[in-house]
């Protein structure tokens, strides 16, 4: 974010978007929300596309330091061998992020689909979206190279497509959320089929 009233706005957008929905979110309704006087958010993003991919730029900045937070530093892959495989250490990664995706940062990840589904209606948010969720797929290509993985692409895919399922079944679905130990055994048994 490039100021402290771009993120104060953008957070309240993320607050909107998972408290009222797409339709919810104006620039009025920002300015009360982030307690700003009326005209703020339009000064800063004039319009609707604006206002949507500063709340994405936002989103993907919380979300990557929520990967730092569970232990996938920038640059390198995978800690210290004191850790244990990498495969283990990585069900424990993913484990955790989901866990975290669901509760802790369950705002986030609801306000994630949202704009998910505007994306598929609105072309320029659409390619906000996709480059932001590039780095996310580029981040676990790599991880599925330092595991080990014969086809880190694809399985990198599937890893991807397991974890935004179990997501959205949770969130979204008529599902039980999972816990932390039960998402570490469906990691683990993810892991265990790609990279056997």
């Amino acid at each position: 974010m490039t100021s402290s009233r771009a993120e104060l706005i953008a957070d309240a957008s993320l607050s909107l978007l998972v408290e009222r929905g797409m339709r919810g979110l104006t620039h009025r309704a920002v300015d009360e929300a982030a307690g700003l006087p009326p005209g703020s958010t339009s000064n800063l993003a004039r319009t609707r596309a604006a206002l949507l991919e500063l709340t994405l730029v936002r989103l993907t900045e919380l979300e990557r330091g929520r990967l730092r937070g569970v232990g996938v530093p920038e640059g390198e892959p995978f800690p210290g061998a004191e850790v244990g495989p990498p495969r283990e250490w990585l069900a424990e990664v993913v484990a955790r992020v989901l866990h975290g995706q669901l509760t802790v940062d369950r705002r986030w990840t609801l306000a994630r689909f949202e704009l998910a589904l505007e994306a598929t209606r609105r072309p320029e948010l659409r390619v906000i979206y996709d480059r932001s969720g590039r780095g996310f797929r580029e981040m676990v290509v790599e991880l599925m190279v330092a595991a080990g993985s014969a086809d880190p692409v694809r399985h990198a895919r599937v890893l991807l497509s397991f974890a935004e399922g179990v997501l959205f079944h949770a969130l979204a679905g008529a599902g039980e959320e999972p816990g932390l130990e039960e998402l570490r055994t469906w990691a683990g048994e993810v892991l265990e089929g790609l990279l056997a």
